[in-house]
C-alpha cells in the first residue's frame, strides 16, 4: 500500500496526503527522474568530473580510468560501457549529442550567463525526451503547459524547470568552503506534487555517489509522526530564512504567497513591529510639542499592555520554536533539516538517530542540539 496519495486541495492545487498514519523517519517515496541535465557550464573547456549518464563521480586514479569511456562523437565521459550504451539510447541520443556539441563549439552571446547555459541544457534534455520517450515527455507536459513544439511550449518548459526541478547536490565530501553545490538537476514526476510549507513535515535526501544503485534517485522521509489525511509538505529552501525573505523568494521563484501557520504568526510579528514604530514616532512628536492629552496616555498604556500579553510577546507566541531545536541542523552554516533514520525491522517506532539532509550529520534525538558534537566525529 502506498503511504501517500495525490489529491486536489482547494487553494493549493495538487498535493500529496498521508494515506495512513506515518511514523517519523518512514520513507514515503523513492522517486526516479524522467529527465536529468548537468549544472556544468557549457562554456567550460574541461569535462565535468562525473559520469554524463548516472552522475557518479569519476575516479581519476590509474587503476580506475580503464573503465571510463567517451561518447564516439563528442568528449562526454561515462563511468562504464553500460552507462554509455544506456545514454546513447536515452539522455545522450545522437540528436542531443549534436546539439550540445554545437552549443559548446559556438556558444551564443545570449548564453554567456551560466544560468542561461543551465536553461539551455534543460531545453535540450526536454526536447530530446520527446524524441526518445514520448510517454515521459507527456508526463513532463502534464506538470504544466500545452503540447506542440513552439515558442509557447519552450516558455512552458522553462516554467516547468523553474517550478519542478530538484537539484542533486554534491556530496558533503566535495563541498567547497562548507557549501554544497548542485551537480545536476532532475524532474521527478511524483515528488513534484509536494507543496511547500515553511515548517515541513517531510524532507528530501539524495545519496549521490553512495547509493548502491540508481545514483540519481531521491528519497522523501517524514520528519515526525503524521496522521492519516494530513498533507505532506517539503520546504523548497532552508527553513532558517526570515519571513520577508521567504515571501519574496516564493513569489519570485514559484509565483505564490505562503499562508502557512508559521507565516501567519510571523506576519503578526511584522504588523506589531510596524505598530511599535508608529507609536514611537508619535511619542517623539508629542515630546517635542510637549503636549499629550489623557486619551493619548490611555492609548499608549493600552498598547504597551497589549504587547506584554498579546500575540507579539513571549515565547508561547511562536509555538513552532521546538521545530528549530529538534529538526534543524546545528552545524555552522548548514541549515539542513533533521529526520529520524528509517525504522528498522518490524518495529515502527522512530529511530533515536537523526540525519541531516544537507551535511549528512548524525545526532541522537535526545542530544543537545546546540552542541557541535555529532556521531560522525
Amino acid at each position: 500500500m502506498e503511504m501517500v496519495k495525490a489529491v486536489e486541495i482547494e487553494g493549493r492545487g495538487r498535493a500529496l496526503v498521508a494515506s495512513q498514519s506515518l511514523y517519523g523517519g518512514q520513507i514515503i517515496l523513492i522517486d526516479s527522474p524522467i529527465l536529468l541535465y548537468s549544472s556544468y557550464p557549457l562554456s567550460s573547456s574541461s569535462h565535468p568530473p562525473y559520469c554524463s549518464n548516472c552522475f557518479t563521480h569519476l575516479q581519476t586514479s590509474s587503476s580506475s580510468t580503464s573503465t571510463l569511456v567517451s561518447c564516439p562523437s563528442c568528449p562526454f565521459l561515462f563511468c562504464s560501457p553500460d552507462c554509455l550504451t544506456h545514454a546513447l539510447s536515452s539522455s545522450h541520443s545522437p540528436w542531443a549529442c549534436s546539439v550540445l556539441s554545437l552549443l559548446r563549439a559556438s556558444l551564443p552571446l545570449s548564453l554567456s550567463h551560466s544560468d542561461r547555459q543551465v536553461q539551455a541544457r534543460f531545453l535540450v534534455a526536454a526536447y530530446n525526451l520527446a524524441i526518445v520517450s514520448p510517454s515521459h515527455f507527456q508526463v513532463l507536459l502534464s506538470l504544466q503547459g500545452v503540447p506542440g513544439f513552439s515558442v509557447e511550449l519552450t516558455a512552458a518548459l522553462l516554467a516547468k524547470d523553474k517550478l519542478n526541478a530538484f537539484g542533486l547536490m554534491e556530496p558533503p565530501a566535495f563541498a567547497l568552503g562548507g557549501q554544497r553545490s548542485v551537480r545536476a538537476y532532475g524532474i521527478y514526476p511524483k515528488a513534484s506534487f509536494f507543496n511547500h510549507d515553511c515548517l515541513p513535515n517531510a524532507c528530501r535526501f539524495d545519496y549521490v555517489d553512495t547509493a548502491s544503485h540508481r545514483n540519481t534517485d531521491i528519497t522523501i522521509r517524514v520528519i515526525h509522526d503524521v496522521p492519516e489525511g494530513r498533507e505532506i509538505c517539503l520546504s523548497y529552501f532552508p527553513v532558517n530564512e526570515t519571513y520577508a525573505d521567504r515571501q519574496k523568494r516564493l513569489l519570485e521563484d514559484y509565483g505564490f504567497t505562503c499562508d502557512c501557520d508559521r507565516c501567519r504568526v510571523e506576519a503578526n510579528w511584522k504588523d506589531e513591529d510596524d505598530d511599535d514604530d508608529e507609536q514611537k514616532q508619535e511619542q517623539e512628536q508629542d515630546d517635542e510639542a510637549q503636549v499629550m492629552d489623557e486619551d493619548q496616555d490611555e492609548q499608549m498604556i493600552g498598547s504597551e499592555n497589549e504587547n506584554e500579553v498579546g500575540d507579539g510577546g513571549g515565547e508561547n507566541d511562536f509555538p513552532h520554536a521546538y521545530f528549530f531545536l529538534r529538526y534543524m541542523c546545528s552545524r555552522e552554516n548548514c541549515w539542513g533539516t533533521l529526520a529520524p533514520l528509517p525504522p528498522s525491522g518490524s518495529d515502527s517506532s522512530p529511530s533515536t538517530i537523526m540525519e541531516c539532509n544537507v551535511c549528512g550529520n548524525l545526532k541522537k534525538a535526545d542530544e543537545d542540539f546546540n552542541s557541535d558534537e555529532d556521531m560522525d566525529d
